[in-house]
């Protein structure tokens, strides 16, 4: 089996990416700096035997030059997350999504150029089709960003610009890398801390508290199972035709961020109530958000059969439970 190499691998969807792989017999290397990432994450699979666990940053070329060179497959999720850091943290979000990505694919290239072409794939989001008024989102469509004051957008161009990054070292030097835009990814061990909405409206819930609703509540979001989507990138890594492109990875179920809250707390604590916070009470006043974000999953689901297999009351159960 194949050593696989996992940046943020210490993160919610990398920690169970990382148990998926030593599952099926892979060799797997764990790279994460603990930006987001939390060392619990992989309590259940610390001690395993396959299991290499490296706390340091992927901002240091010879640390990725030696771990990309060990590697026969490579997933680079590690990335600045969530609406809130970003709000924050825009300079951080800008360095910690470029410059890694650089590195890991200069040394991709490198191996290609001697022959070695390594399966690889590289994390992006939704964000990076901006405003984009469409209904629903193909990987085709134009990317819509806002103004440069609106330090929100930082995130999707940075994203943006790694997936260029990617697709140049594809055509340039033949690297078979995949890219896979994440929509709303949820489940057991994802934390609110950075805004992710379901995690706090669950945590909430269970703690007895009002569930706080952005805006109006009317903002359109899909939501899919961290497990779904860790098959779907193992299966895009591993499928040779579906290097050099782009993929929409996620649910195409669409349910308003109020519905949501209303139905978390039917399944959570029906005692549980909601209230209403504006935007720049949330953030700040240069937030600006996305009213719809649905993807078209035809092009996953023609390459490799794509198809989520949790409903929306499935993601909220798993994560209440794992929460208890």
């Amino acid at each position: 089996m194949p050593t696989s190499l996992i940046t943020g691998g210490a993160g919610f969807i990398g920690s169970h990416l990382t148990e998926r792989l030593l599952h099926r017999g892979d060799d797997v290397i764990v790279v994460d700096d603990l930006s987001t990432g939390r060392v619990n994450n992989l309590v259940n699979v610390q001690s395993h035997p396959r299991l290499e666990w490296i706390h340091r940053s992927v901002e240091d070329p010879k640390l990725v030059a030696s771990l990309v060179d060990r590697a026969d497959r490579v997933y680079h999720l590690a990335a600045a997350v969530g609406v809130a850091l970003i709000a924050k943290q825009p300079i951080q979000t800008i360095e910690r999504n470029i410059y890694p990505t650089k590195l890991i694919l200069d040394r991709l290239g490198e191996r290609a150029a001697n022959g070695e072409f390594v399966p690889s794939f590289i994390a992006s989001t939704s964000e990076v089709y901006g405003k984009n008024p469409k209904e629903v989102w193909c990987e085709e469509d134009d990317l819509v960003f806002g103004s440069t004051t609106k330090p929100r957008w930082s995130y999707g161009v940075s994203k943006a610009i790694d997936e260029f990054l990617a697709l140049a070292f594809h055509k340039e030097h033949g690297v078979p890398v995949v890219i896979g835009r994440f929509f709303n990814v949820v489940g057991p061990r994802q934390t609110g801390a950075y805004g992710m909405v379901l995690p706090r409206f669950v945590e909430s819930a269970i703690q007895q508290r009002p569930l706080v609703v952005h805006d109006d509540g009317c903002q359109i979001r899909c939501f899919a199972h961290v497990n779904d989507v860790v098959d779907a990138v193992i299966k895009l890594v591993e499928t040779p035709t579906a290097a050099g492109r782009v993929y929409n990875i996620g649910s195409d179920q669409p349910v308003s961020i109020l519905d949501l809250a209303k139905r978390t707390i039917e399944r959570v604590n029906p005692a549980a109530t909601i209230e209403f916070q504006s935007y720049s009470d949330a953030y700040d006043h240069s937030f600006e958000d996305i009213r719809r974000r649905v993807p078209d999953l035809t092009r996953i689901r023609t390459t490799i059969g794509f198809q989520p297999t949790h409903s929306l009351d499935d993601i909220i159960d798993s994560v209440a439970e794992s929460m208890r």
